[in-house]
């Protein structure tokens, strides 16, 4: 009798791939990242993501209804606003793109988790995520205090516009704080915060920044985003914001981070989200376009990777791909 265990006797069909398969992927755990302008009928191709584009807020229901319609869990908006200015205002406008968006997603989608992210990147004409002030050398920074009333009023606005979910994303010390305690005294105590806990300082974020015209005027971000060295620091940055009132953390980019998302999702006992970014993306479909990948099995096992290292929800911009594949059946056949 041959008693030696063959683990290739589990893998012989698909039928027993797929009765044995540790990890799953499930649409309601995606969510799409989606950009938002002024103006109606928009629905303009992103030239360094493709298949993304930039909505109005009335293409970006359609969308949502697409979206709804496949299963995907939710939709993270950033918004392109018509004025920038030194301090983000146009990111508490409640005429602004994200809020108008907001309101006609929520009223059109209410299967649809609807999240907002909450930066001032998008709208500093700067290009920072804080406003700025001169430091003691001459040079130019963040200030840190002085940017977090303007998140908190941010959060508000996207809150009373309807958002099911505010998510953090400027990395400054303290925003989770200063944020739940605005919502709570706007009347706004059961709005969740995803917070952008882990966010290093990447490479990874060029087509998002050409898509949302955030690139920074000079200077980087590396004096407040994290040091993509410093995993014991991802750690304590998420602990951080647990403390402060966060209800889910966030490790991005993902792909490069998978230990972090390990790690944070064994200290922490609320949902990690993992972001699959732009630069992750846009680097699958350009080695897929040279013919040096399978486009589809290369999106199946990344995202399936972020799975296995501990993410409860990924954010990802092959959330509609991935969602039509898991539903047809395909990927069970990958």
């Amino acid at each position: 009798m041959d008693l030696v265990h063959r683990p290739r006797r589990l893998r012989q069909t698909p039928a027993l791939r797929r009765l044995t398969r540790e990890t799953r992927l499930h649409p309601a755990e995606l969510i799409a990242p989606l950009f938002v302008e002024a103006g109606r009928g928009i629905h303009t191709p992103l030239a360094s993501m493709p298949g993304q584009f930039r909505f109005s807020v009335d293409t970006v229901v359609e969308e949502g209804k697409r979206l709804e319609r496949l299963g995907v869990g939710g939709v993270i908006l950033f918004g392109i606003p018509a004025r920038k200015d030194a301090r983000g205002a146009s990111g508490w406008d409640p005429d602004g793109p994200v809020p108008q968006a907001l309101a006609a997603l929520k009223a059109a989608c209410p299967g649809l988790v609807s999240m907002a992210d909450v930066c001032l990147c998008e709208y500093t004409d700067h290009g920072h995520c804080g406003i700025l002030h001169a430091t003691a050398r001459g040079a130019t920074d963040v200030d840190n205090d002085a940017t977090l009333p303007l998140l908190a009023q941010e959060a508000v606005c996207y809150a009373r516009a309807g958002a099911d979910v505010v998510a953090p994303s400027a990395m400054m010390d303290g925003q989770v704080a200063a944020i739940r305690a605005g919502l709570d005294a706007a009347g706004f105590r059961d709005t969740p915060i995803l917070a952008y806990s882990a966010k290093s300082a990447s490479a990874f974020y060029g087509p998002f920044r050409d898509a949302a015209g955030s690139t920074p005027g000079k200077g980087d971000r590396k004096g407040y985003q994290m040091d993509p060295a410093n995993p014991r620091e991802a750690v304590r940055e998420a602990l951080l914001d647990v403390e402060e009132g966060a209800d889910a953390v966030m490790v991005k980019p993902a792909g490069p981070n998978l230990d972090w998302i390990r790690d944070i999702a064994e200290a922490v006992d609320v949902p990690v989200a993992a972001y699959q970014v732009s630069g992750e993306y846009a680097s699958l479909h350009a080695a897929a376009e040279r013919g040096w990948i399978d486009l589809d099995r290369a999106a199946y096992e990344t995202l399936l990777g972020i799975r296995r290292a501990g993410a409860t929800w990924i954010l990802t911009y092959f959330a509609a791909h991935a969602a039509e594949a898991i539903t047809s059946g395909r990927w069970d056949r990958v």
